[in-house]
């Protein structure tokens, strides 16, 4: 073989390459191989990077707690300087509409064990904090196109108020950042670079075969391929064991111009995840706001099989239902005749949950089925697979002894069996939000 690893981590996106700077930073020789062109250009690219904290398990919200402390301390996680460009947090709160699928008696309680400071919002408080909102209730989603979309309220909403969520301001930027500490720890990227069989010896990795026709040697793989994961799966074989699956689902998000009275004179207005509508919305800067949808029934989901051919840009149909929804929530909100947008590929589990695990073949490693949700999570991402990766090759029985995970900023203890292939599938809001 030509070239050898002590770990191959398929998928350069944000999730590899976190996984690929831990293992780094822990002793080993890593190679990271993507079959496009560059650090974050997939699925990472068009993520809206919203860092938040309700979920709907405990370590799920401890986890994203954890990962916010490290997105506020980027140059430290890193190790690198503030001279050269990095990604940023920005901290705007978000607002959580009450809806159904996330009431808030399920995930204060969270909230207060993790210790996440938050505000419970009655209707008028929302409309004195969030002016340029309408507080109506119009659960369920309706399609845009029916009359009842446009039915009046039949009450005011009320909203749970995190202060300290927001976003990162150029998701590609935060993989190249994790990609370029991840060089200056010894990993090789290799770009444009597809795997095309896993090759095995008595149940173990033993390495790969390239589309060039070349091989790589390594005892251990971490499939951390995003919308194309599935595939690397079906290729090593491996997944028979699994209880939630893993499929690739196009998403869109859409940007328009902010109206009047979103922002406050002195800042940023909140995200705000709307589950009444089927929306979430988040600045964009001062002037524009993203648009993103959170699977609605009414709406059908675009499954694809193929992420390669799934259409990277807004559709007509898409802008106009995710906008016009927004606009009902915001109504001074204008909405132009051109879609403005991108489309992304998720890589999604059944219960939205994501998935940092081993595999029935030894030494091959999972991240999967974190599109849409884990963006916030990358930090701690690597570290969860790093703990994997040195225990199980030890010894350890993570199937009948779950791992945890020590963090660092917090001080919980994350209980990785939550994110387990072979779990009870979670009880979510069968949603993005998790």
């Amino acid at each position: 073989m030509s070239d050898t690893a002590d770990v191959l981590v398929v998928g350069a996106g944000v999730i590899g390459c976190s996984a690929a700077l831990e293992l780094a930073k822990s002793g080993l020789r890593v190679t990271v191989v993507d079959k496009l062109g560059g650090a974050g250009v997939g699925s990472t690219s068009a993520s809206s990077a919203v860092v938040r904290f309700n979920y709907s398990a405990i370590d799920g919200v401890a986890t994203a707690w954890e990962a916010k402390h490290c997105w506020e301390q980027w140059p430290d996680h890193l190790e690198k300087s503030r001279s050269s460009p990095l990604a940023t947090f920005v901290r705007t709160g978000l607002v959580a509409l009450d809806a159904p699928p996330i009431p808030r008696g399920r995930v204060t309680p969270l909230f207060d064990q993790v210790g996440v400071p938050y505000q419970e919002w009655d209707a008028a408080e929302l409309a004195a904090r969030l002016p340029a909102l309408d507080t109506g209730r119009y659960w369920p989603p309706m399609p845009v196109d029916e009359d009842e979309f446009f039915a009046d309220a039949t009450t005011q909403l009320g909203a749970l108020h995190t202060p300290d969520a927001g976003y990162i301001d150029d998701p590609q930027l935060a993989a190249l950042n994790l990609a370029d500490a991840a060089r200056d720890r010894g990993v090789t990227f290799r770009f444009n670079t597809e795997v095309t069989d896993v090759l095995q010896r008595g149940n173990r990795v033993r390495g790969v075969r390239l589309a060039d026709g070349s091989r790589l040697s390594t005892p251990v793989l971490v499939n951390a391929a995003g919308p194309w994961s599935g595939a690397l799966n079906r290729i090593a074989g491996v997944g028979a064991e699994f209880t939630v699956r893993v499929r690739p689902l196009r998403q869109e998000v859409h940007q328009v111009a902010a109206p009047p009275g979103y922002h406050p004179a002195d800042g940023l207005g909140p995200v705000v995840a709307d589950l009444d509508l089927g929306i979430y919305l988040r600045p964009n800067g001062r002037g524009f706001l993203l648009v993103g949808g959170t699977e609605p029934d009414c709406d059908p989901l675009e499954w694809v099989d193929d992420p390669d051919r799934a259409g990277p840009g807004a559709t007509v149909a898409g802008f106009r239902t995710q906008v016009t929804r927004a606009a009902r929530r915001l109504p001074g909100l204008r909405v132009p005749n051109t879609p403005s947008g991108v489309a992304g590929v998720y890589d999604v589990t059944d219960d939205w949950a994501p998935i940092y695990d081993r595999t029935d073949l030894d030494g091959f490693y999972v991240a999967i089925g974190t599109s849409g949700n884990q963006f916030k999570n990358a930090p701690l991402v690597g570290r969860f697979v790093t703990t994997l990766v040195h225990e199980t090759e030890a010894g350890h029985d993570h199937d009948r002894r779950p791992l945890h995970y020590a963090c660092e900023h917090t001080g919980h203890h994350i209980n990785l069996g939550t994110f387990s292939r072979k779990r009870r599938p979670n009880t979510s809001s069968g949603t993005v939000l998790g």
